[in-house]
């Protein structure tokens, strides 16, 4: 089987790199400083592979394109916190206000799904658990710059003076909050919408979610492991592009081969509880929290509430 990078991840991904000759690697400009926190009062990096500044755009799997309707992966958190708070999806853009000229100059509206499923194995290594959370959230999704016609081909947009991209890098963000879910220290996530023809219920009509897709990376997380670096979990209607040819069934969301590195980009956030004074103390009662999620004033009252539990 050819490499992902070379076959399905070079088809679904042209247009992010048809206006260059390779995948720009300008600096990123302070603009796009819109990602990932470190730890706070409320809540700890857990797991983390998102670029700590974004660039204009990345990589990206394509939903419409690629009759997918789930792609998510199969990770392992770093640290203790376990109770679920956040999780952060890169994205990618391609639509542009132009084509649709009466909907919002700030974007437009789109559900999409986050599942969260248990990462034990039940059938060996590969395999996935029962599904443990699912959130859907409609977000505000950004159209694409304008074509500027001094990039190559006319067609992308112009990041700075030496890179173009004919697509958005933005994030989205789910609160975990209300599922209350303590989350196992491996999970299998998925990341699910509709387009018009594909998905778990598509939508049956065009529009700019033709060309919405995760972002995709092929550096390690910086907290947390990714089980497989070579695979992923995904669910598209057409056989031959998993890696199997569809041999272990196609239309359902399950694992793959052959993504050399390339995975989608995630934050997750927990919270953490005390359970030692020492915990609270040099700084420490900053990252944690109360059972009822309620935050620490100072290192004294994190330690009043491990000694008496209020």
């Amino acid at each position: 089987m050819k490499s992902r990078v070379q076959s399905l991840v070079a088809f679904s991904l042209f247009g992010a790199m048809a206006a260059c000759s390779t995948e720009p690697t300008a600096p990123a400009l302070s603009a796009r400083q819109d990602v990932v926190q470190a730890s706070s009062t409320t809540g700890v990096v857990v797991y983390n592979n998102i670029p700590s500044v974004l660039p204009g755009n990345v990589l990206s799997q394509g939903y419409q394109c690629c009759a997918t309707a789930e792609l998510g992966d199969n990770i392992s958190f770093g640290g203790t916190a376990r109770r679920a708070k956040s999780a952060t999806v890169l994205m990618s853009s391609w639509s542009l206000r132009s084509t649709y000229p009466g909907a919002d100059a700030a974007g437009y509206s789109h559900p999409i799904t986050l599942n969260i499923y248990a990462g034990s194995h039940p059938g060996g290594v590969g395999t996935r658990g029962p599904l443990l959370a699912t959130i859907t959230k409609t977000f505000l999704i950004p159209w694409r710059p304008e074509a500027d016609p001094t990039c190559p081909g006319g067609t992308a947009w112009r990041y700075n003076a030496v890179t173009c991209y004919n697509g958005f890098a933005f994030t989205i963000e789910f609160d975990l909050t209300s599922i209350g879910l303590t989350l196992p220290s491996e999970i299998v996530y998925g990341v699910a919408f509709n387009t018009n023809t594909w998905g778990y219920n598509p939508i049956g009509l065009p529009g700019p979610y033709e060309s919405l897709n995760v972002g995709l990376v092929a550096a390690p997380p910086t907290v947390g492991v990714d089980v497989e670096p070579d695979a992923v979990f995904w669910n598209t209607k057409i056989a031959g592009w998993y890696s199997d040819g569809g041999a272990g069934g196609f239309g359902i969301f399950r694992r793959d081969t052959g993504w050399s590195g390339y995975v989608p980009a995630v934050s997750f956030s927990a919270y953490a509880f005390p359970t030692t004074s020492a915990e609270c103390k040099n700084g420490g009662w900053q990252s944690l929290t109360r059972a009822d999620l309620t935050p620490f004033s100072n290192q004294g009252d994190c330690v009043s509430y491990v000694q008496n539990g209020k």
